[in-house]
């Protein structure tokens, strides 16, 4: 298709631009008049409008009546415009439009640019349609004044060079000819300089026209893209024309737009001031508009908007680096704490920040410090890097630091063999040993280093899933591995052996071999320093009781011991040694408690001690099966004596529960399709005994025995009912265990007790420390109750209890909203997931018990107060009942149509006389239901409305207060 006008050349964008432009510009000095209609119209069509400017409105018609046609000729019904529409053709039409406009300026720089007429008839058209209320004509036209500024811009830009270098000339001429009267080539320069300077001055005034006439009318326009343009293209000005723009006049129109309610807006500003900032030759005239803005960009990292909360960050750093002291040292500290959130692209900003203002100094690589010796510089990045963690006092978060930091300092954060040596030496050769603060901190930034370098993804909570490795990526990952494979071999063991008495080290150093290229031990030979670190571990076993070092080291034994490795040998036969030990400490300690009478006289040392060997034996039994030591039947043993006799301490129970539960999983595991009967049935058994033992002591004297219990309880239904199906049926028969009545009311009962009842506080004195504690007591005691809450929760969305069991649980939605309201409104959306009908019934039943409870507390005579507590709680729960419903109605069609069908039936249960003269006792309740008459769709509301109609009679036989429920109620339907 052949293009004829200028709007479908350059639309199209099939032919270079500067070819259209070379030919527009032929045209016009062929016939400007005719031209300049074809521009005119090329601007109208590119707002949209499918009017055209005729020769004759164009010289018969002021510019006024011009923009009055075109505006009536525009369907305002159709927002749709060319800059707006979305798709890669339209795209590129912006640029081909933005494009088209630099370069006729550019081509038309040597000519016709000054002939007084193209300029001020395009300036004049683009100022009144900026000023139109139609906002395609405003965007359209703000843009092309735009970028026309910033062509002209550029042409000053030349213009004042070419004129200062003709004043050199002519003042290097005047200079050689000194004494002479005349010179041709002296007159020549004069008349190029005062060229020069003609055109200056009209260029001036055309960007002074531009400027006042669009922009300074447009840069506050409603409309956002309008603002941001104008932001935009003045951050370009000033780039481009610091002497004409770097002035106090101009910037404070972006200071003023960094307050914009749109993110779009504020971002343009902060990109712009980039610009700017990034130049140290502008920054020294910068300083009045730092003083009155800097506050505000301060403050710009907890922008609502990520983009622009990242951008700001980067120009804060801008501004630290290229102006003195403009930042002090509380803001740059409270900056430097964004590298622990959760946002990881603010997070990064916030660590390229960190890093070039704290961590590296100009001359680290090359400079040592004294008897730094070769890890001189790494040395002191990573004190102060630790001394910046231990300040932070945010210990927890280490994971968050080091991924803010890998872009930037992976460098010297892969630098292991530093780290590690600087941990092994001894205070003797350097006297700046690290105090044991300083050790804790470095070895778990050593660990977050080996995850991030061996993961390749950032921590759970930053980012979204894990993302897919380039070919490159992998390659580093995989040499990143073999690096630390090959240094924590050999090193791992010597720092478990100088930390094996500090649990919190030691926890922490066992997660290493976690990221092990486990081949290298065979492939290197290095099996002897797998010896060495099988001793180490089976050492800090035997000196600790702490559960986090325990389980630690037994993972550590799991991942090590993988049948597909070499190593699987040596590992297993160490690992058999240390249960071998571990289970003989165990007999010992159970022959002496139960050679004595009933195990009553057990001293302190002998309970610390059985506790130690249990605790052991339960962190190993959790990833290894322990079935041919026989352990179950010890420990059932005592479980038993304890349901009989009442008297063993906490200490033992609590580890003996959890082993013979673990007992049972391997034993169920090892469940398979040639299990015989005679196993089934023995195992089955077990299970009932100790489901048995588990409901018996859930009224355990001890707080945390029930708790256990009914953990263990809860876990154990949930896996005993959910059988692998690729068992033979008759295994699963065999196993499948779902509650029985009994069972499920204990469990729920369990919930209300000991979830949902909070205790009396007593009114004490009590210092600042004290409080302290007691506040860490009342939050460790919160996130107990909310996995027992968790727990039970589990069993009703996975159809381990029945569904209307949630019923109780949600009575407590909104009085406990603050500590439980998400695990509550999560199994509503489970169960509404897997049964939207039920799930609704469940809902009505709950809110049918409450009514029922209020109405119980009542006083008959009186009826139902609308006003008391009771009634507006439920009315309350109800609306937030609605809430979970969401948007669409369609989707929640069948269970809204539920709800209000049985709670229509509800209110009307107990009616006396068939025709519904007589009040209904529960009538009342139509004022909570009315409550989801909102989510009804409008056919639906009829139905519902057509539905009530049959319990109640016409008139209505009486219209006093107590049927006011039944009005409201039809009243919601009819809306």
């Amino acid at each position: 298709v052949k293009a004829v006008t200028l709007f479908e050349v350059v639309s199209m964008g099939k032919r270079a631009m500067q070819s259209v432009v070379d030919d527009w510009v032929e045209a016009y000095k062929q016939d400007r008049n005719v031209a300049l209609l074809d521009l005119i119209n090329f601007f109208i069509q590119c707002s949209g409008c499918q009017g055209m400017v005729t020769a004759e409105m164009f010289q018969s018609l002021h510019k006024k009546d011009v923009m009055r046609k075109m505006t009536e000729t525009f369907d305002e019904d159709n927002e749709d415009y060319p800059l707006i529409r979305t798709g890669p053709y339209w795209k590129k039409f912006k640029a081909n439009f933005c494009e088209f406009i630099a370069v006729l300026v550019q081509q038309c720089q040597c000519s016709i640019l000054y002939d007084s007429y193209l300029m001020d008839t395009i300036i004049s058209l683009l100022t009144g349609l900026a000023d139109s209320m139609v906002r395609a004509f405003r965007h359209t036209s703000t843009l092309a004044a735009m970028k026309l500024l910033t062509a002209v811009v550029s042409v000053h830009l030349n213009l004042d060079v070419n004129k200062h270098n003709a004043q050199r000339l002519y003042e290097v001429e005047k200079k050689r000819i000194s004494g002479k009267r005349t010179n041709y080539r002296l007159d020549q320069l004069e008349r190029k300089r005062k060229e020069y300077e003609q055109k200056l001055l009209e260029i001036q005034n055309m960007m002074n026209a531009i400027f006042k006439g669009t922009f300074l009318n447009r840069y506050r326009d409603v409309i956002p893209e309008i603002r941001a343009t104008c932001i935009e293209e003045i951050g370009s000005w000033i780039k481009t024309y610091p002497d004409a723009f770097l002035n106090d006049s101009y910037l404070k129109y972006i200071g003023w737009m960094l307050y914009d309610k749109q993110a779009e807006v504020r971002l343009k500003c902060l990109l712009g001031l980039q610009g700017i900032y990034s130049r140290k030759e502008l920054v020294s005239r910068m300083d009045l508009f730092t003083s009155r803005f800097k506050d505000r960009i301060v403050s710009m990292p907890l922008d609502k908007d990520h983009e622009v909360a990242v951008q700001a960050m980067k120009l804060l750093m801008l501004m630290s680096q290229n102006c003195e002291d403009v930042l002090s040292a509380e803001e740059c500290e409270t900056l430097y704490q964004f590298v622990y959130t959760t946002h990881r692209p603010l997070a990064v900003a916030a660590g390229e920040f960190l890093y070039k203002s704290l961590l590296s100094h100009e001359g680290d690589e090359e400079v040592q410090p004294k008897g730094g010796g070769k890890f001189g510089a790494s040395t002191d990045q990573l004190k102060r890097l630790i001394r910046f963690f231990l300040e932070s006092e945010l210990h927890k978060h280490v994971a968050y630091l080091i991924d803010s930091l890998w872009d930037w300092a992976g460098k010297f954060l892969k630098d292991w063999e530093c780290m590690t040596a600087l941990l092994l030496k001894n205070a003797e050769e350097d006297g700046e040993a690290l105090s044991d603060a300083h050790e804790s901190a470095l070895i778990e930034i050593i660990l977050a280093t080996v995850r991030e370098a061996a993961e390749g993804h950032p921590p759970v909570g930053r980012g979204a899933a894990k993302k897919i490795l380039s070919v490159k990526e992998k390659k580093i990952q995989l040499e990143d591995c073999t690096k630390i494979t090959e240094h924590f071999i050999m090193v791992l063991p010597q720092l478990l052996a100088k930390y094996s008495t500090d649990a919190q080290k030691v926890a922490n150093l066992l997660q290493i071999p976690q990221y092990y290229d486990l081949d290298v031990y065979s492939t290197g030979h290095l099996e002897k320093h797998l010896d060495a670190l099988l001793r180490e571990v089976k050492d800090i076993v035997a000196k600790h009781s702490d559960m986090s070092v325990l389980e630690a080291s037994s993972r550590t034994y799991y991942i090590l011991c993988s049948e597909e490795i070499a190593i699987y040998n040596q590992v297993d036969h160490a690992r058999t040694q240390l249960i071998d030990e571990l289970m003989g400490q165990l007999n010992q300690q159970l022959g002496g408690f139960w050679q004595k009478e009933e195990g009553s006289c057990m001293d302190a040392g002998e309970i610390s001690r059985m506790h130690s060997a249990l605790r052991r034996i339960a962190a190993f039994h959790n990833a290894h099966d322990l079935t041919k030591w026989n352990l179950y039947d010890k420990t059932l043993r005592l479980l038993v004596f304890e349901m009989e006799h009442g008297s063993l301490p906490v200490l033992m129970i609590l580890p003996a529960l959890q082993c013979t539960y673990f007992s049972l999983l391997w034993q169920l595991t090892a469940v398979s399709e040639n299990s015989p009967k005679e196993t089934l049935f023995a195992l089955r058994r077990e299970l009932r005994r100790f489901s048995q033992i588990c409901m018996c002591f859930l009224h355990h004297k001890g707080k945390d025995v029930r708790e256990k219990a009914f953990m263990i309880l809860c876990d154990w239904l949930l896996i005993l009912s959910h059988q692998d199906s690729n068992n033979n049926e008759e295994a699963v028969g065999l196993l499948d265990y779902l509650p029985n009545t009994s069972l499920q009311e204990k469990l729920l009962l369990f919930v209300q007790e000991h979830v949902f009842i909070e205790e009396e506080e007593e009114s004490k004195d009590l210092t600042e420390e004290e409080e302290r504690k007691e506040e860490s007591c009342k939050l460790d005691d919160l996130h107990k109750k909310r996995s027992l809450l968790a727990a039970y929760c589990k069993l009703i969305v996975y159809n381990v209890v029945e569904m209307t069991a949630a019923a109780e649980i949600y009575k407590y939605y909104v009085k406990t909203y603050n500590d439980f309201g998400d695990i509550i409104k999560e199994t509503l959306s489970r169960t509404r997931h897997n049964n939207k009908i039920q799930s609704a019934k469940t809902l009505i039943l709950c809110l049918q018990q409450l009514f029922q409870t209020h109405a119980e507390s009542q006083d008959s005579s009186n009826g139902v107060d609308f006003s008391s507590a009771s009634f507006t709680n439920m009315k309350e729960l109800a609306r937030r009942f609605s809430l979970t419903f969401g948007w669409d109605q369609v989707k929640s069609r069948e269970s809204v149509a539920m709800i209000h069908k049985e709670g229509i039936e509800f209110a009307f249960q107990g009616a006396t006389g068939v025709d519904g003269k007589c009040l209904p006792p529960n009538l009342s309740f139509l004022l909570i239901i009315s409550e989801f008459s909102n989510k009804l769709l409008k056919p639906d509301k009829r139905l519902v409305y057509a539905y009530l109609q049959r319990y109640i009679a016409e008139p209505l036989p009486c219209k006093g207060d107590e049927w006011q429920p039944l009005i409201w109620y039809r009243n919601s339907l009819l809306e």
